[in-house]
């Protein structure tokens, strides 16, 4: 039985690599946003600077293992079996969620889905050894309830220190430099990047050196005794070194970037390391401690062993760190910082990601009538005062930047102070969302949500924050039935919860490699908007018909569906068809927002030529949508109160007809790259021929309702109401295609003209 353990340890260490691998992948985004967001380095220099912290950070994260080994439950009063149990549930539990959250889209934290899997599973393993017959313990001997709560509130409160925090510093920092920080740094400058840096040393190295292997008792009671001499000396240094880099013109706020992006990294791999590696490094500690007596009943052996601190061998932590750095350096997914955070904290309105819900308006109505009750009761020459320096109308920050230098270096330095705080206290507290709160925070100080943004970005927030508390619930309960299987099904039911485990890693594999054919697109959009804007159109156009495509393709196979649904009846491909359009709808809506932003990017002149067709090319695929939504609206309330079929005598024309309309929009999604005006006005002219056919047959309908068919009346009101809106589907069709002619021309020479001069009609 022992190599079964053996096998099961093994497993969690191949677990641990891809949690390590994927997790760094999908969390690099927390320490990389500022600094690319800002615009404060090149990429390549912001990565090595990351890698670097990342490394250090996983070799000071020892005392973070202390959280698996005793930090959610007694492992006294737990036996051998019960302790592999506990872990081998909250690893497949963890593998599951993240799955099935990556296939919703939904955000999701490592740090709250395996502390409250390791809760959730020593819950249930609780109450199987209380309820036992022979039984005389209870709840407070196996689960460690002082400190499982103290997790808990931990990463709780983490959110809402980190916004608060954020949201008063950054509007401290901002009174003190204002907008145009460049011409008003002085002495600042130096005062500012000493008390940075001495931040960054206290909570960074000697609050984490202290967990390093190689540390010696002596070292660690010197740093204690001269905590403050160090303290003071590190801010009269840094002050110094500030204010000399910012006499010889160097740009004091991305040397604290830089730091912060080292810091913030190093932070994030002695915090988030224990989501890792703490699991199997517990374990297979657990299994050295079985097999040196000789191995025996694992039900019999407790875990005692386990409540003395962890001693986390060096080349584990280093390994550890190497399969982080290297994930960082190479994978594809880090490589593409993603820009949620950026695309909250912007101070423009842009490709607002998040829509609007119902508590981020009430929210936004109950802020405003509170800033407006604050406005009124606040003197005059104080408003004034505060406006002032607060004007962000006039802003500096790097050319394509999204925020500027000052708000970067807050965003960095404040995060990794709280973080590392935490991990000083050994409390995992969630470096995702103590980042995105701390961003949130200094964006909304910096009055960077405006009243047409601000419902969206909050509404965004809510999601993030949300997706935490689903991802805590989910954990809890999926960790408890997994451990309660695996305690009732043996040894046979943890391999069946491994093979589960690696068939969805496989999926999931699969799916990432899917969503990397929609990659170019995304990356051609981030191309356009940091681009300069004489070479913005050549790049607009081609994205322009990459979703007209995509967009004529959908309505191709979804024509299809509603027509074959209502023919033959089928209603699971009319509500199919349902869900496609509502989600195209809204497809649609974010696809206009991107445009929109990306045609600012180019020159005024060819803009004012290709803004009208731009926007009627938008406005008819919206136009199309609903058509299309008419028609199975229609369509699947008649199948689906199982009305007379159409008759035989309409199948061979209503065929027909739709084989019509679907070729000439197949043949229109061929001819969109095609810049040659006589093949779109074929197309146009095919259109006008399909629309003569539709009107002949809808007035041959009408003759029939007039002569009062009584038992095919509600089919022959159907049959009109597709044959009309397919109608007008190919008449926005056919004005789809000009636009896209007009698009595709080349731009012509355009001279604006000015307020005095007459425009020509």
């Amino acid at each position: 039985m022992d190599f079964l353990f053996l096998g099961i340890i093994i497993f969690l260490f191949f677990l641990a690599v891809f949690d390590l691998w994927v997790g760094v992948s999908n969390d690099a985004v927390n320490f990389l946003t500022s600094a690319v967001g800002s615009k404060a380095a090149p990429f390549k220099r912001v990565i090595i600077v990351a890698a670097a912290g990342v490394f250090i950070g996983a070799a000071m994260s020892n005392g973070m293992m202390d959280i698996a080994r005793h930090g959610i439950f007694n492992p006294a009063n737990l036996s051998f079996y019960d302790v592999i149990a506990i872990f081998m549930a909250a690893m497949v539990t963890d593998i599951i969620i993240l799955d099935i959250f990556n296939s919703l889209g939904m955000p999701t934290s490592t740090t709250v889905s395996l502390v409250f899997e390791l809760l959730g599973a020593s819950f249930v393993v609780a109450l199987f050894k209380t309820t036992a017959p022979d039984s005389t313990l209870q709840m407070g001997d196996l689960l460690n309830t002082e400190k499982a709560l103290s997790v808990i509130i931990g990463i709780f409160l983490s959110v809402a220190i980190a916004f608060v925090f954020g949201t008063i510093v950054q509007f401290l920092s901002r009174l003190v430099f204002t907008f145009e920080y460049k011409s008003r740094l002085k002495w600042k400058v130096g005062l500012f990047g000493g008390v940075a840096c001495t931040a960054i040393i206290y909570f960074m190295l000697l609050k984490g050196i202290k967990d390093l292997t190689i540390m010696t008792p002596e070292v660690k009671a010197w740093v204690d005794n001269n905590t403050t001499f160090i303290l003071l000396g590190s801010l009269v240094v840094f002050t110094l070194i500030m204010q000399t880099l910012h006499w010889c013109r160097v740009n004091v706020f991305k040397v604290v970037v830089m730091l912060g992006t080292f810091s913030l990294a190093m932070a994030f791999a002695g915090n988030d390391l224990v989501n890792f590696i703490g699991v199997p490094l517990t374990a297979f500690a657990s299994y050295q401690d079985y097999t040196a007596v000789g191995g025996g009943n694992p039900h019999d052996f407790m875990m005692v062993s386990l409540l003395g601190s962890a001693r986390t061998p060096l080349y584990f932590l280093i390994g550890a760190g190497m399969i982080m750095v290297l994930s960082l350096a190479t994978s594809k997914k880090a490589r593409q910082v993603t820009q949620t955070t950026v695309g909250l904290s912007s101070k423009t309105q842009g490709d607002e990601m998040f829509g609007s819900s119902r508590l981020g308006r009430s929210l936004v109505r109950a802020t405003l009538n509170a800033s407006s009750w604050v406005s009124e009761h606040t003197p005059d020459s104080i408003r004034h005062w505060v406006n002032r320096r607060m004007d962000n109308t006039v802003t500096q920050e790097e050319d394509g930047a999204a925020f500027d230098l000052v708000r970067g270096a807050l965003n960095l330095m404040l995060a990794s102070v709280l973080i590392a705080v935490g991990t000083s206290m050994k409390l995992p507290l969630s470096t995702t969302f103590v980042t995105f709160m701390v961003a949130m925070g200094t964006s909304l100080a910096d009055r960077a949500w405006g009243r047409e943004s601000a419902v969206f970005r909050i509404t965004g927030v809510i999601s993030v924050i949300g997706g935490w508390f689903i991802t805590a619930g989910v954990a809890f309960i999926g960790a408890g039935l997994m451990v309660c299987l695996m305690h009732m099904g043996g040894l046979a039911m943890m391999l069946v919860g491994g093979v589960v485990a690696i068939a969805l890693l496989i999926r999931s594999n699969i799916r990432f490699q899917n969503k990397e054919k929609d990659a170019p697109s995304e990356t051609l959009f981030q191309t356009i908007l940091t681009t300069q804007p004489t070479e913005a159109w050549p790049l607009l156009k081609i994205y322009i018909n990459e979703k007209q495509k995509m967009f004529l393709n959908f309505a191709a196979e979804c024509f299809s569906d509603i027509t074959e649904g209502f023919i033959k009846e089928k209603r699971k491909l009319l509500f199919r068809s349902e869900k496609a359009l509502m989600t195209e709808k809204n497809v649609l809506k974010g696809q206009r927002r991107k445009l929109t932003l990306c045609m600012r990017r180019v020159t005024p002149e060819i803009a004012m030529e290709k803004r009208t067709w731009f926007h009627l090319s938008n406005n008819m695929a919206m136009s199309m949508t609903y058509n299309l939504r008419r028609i199975n609206e229609a369509c699947k309330e008649h199948v689906d109160n199982n009305f007379r079929p159409l008759p035989e005598e309409f199948h061979n024309t209503f065929l027909s007809l739709c084989n019509d309309i679907k070729d000439v929009i197949v043949a229109s999604e061929a001819a969109i790259d095609d810049s040659h005006p006589e093949i779109i006005d074929k197309l146009r002219t095919r259109c006008n021929e399909i629309k003569d056919e539709l009107s002949f047959h809808i007035r041959g309908i009408y003759e029939l309702l007039q002569q009062g068919d009584t038992d095919n009346m509600a089919v022959t009101y159907v049959y009109l109401n597709i044959l009309q809106e397919s109608q007008e589907f190919v008449t926005s069709l056919r004005k789809m295609l000009r636009a896209s002619g007009k698009l595709n021309l080349a731009p012509s020479t355009y001279r604006s003209f000015s307020h005095n001069e007459s425009i020509p009609a």
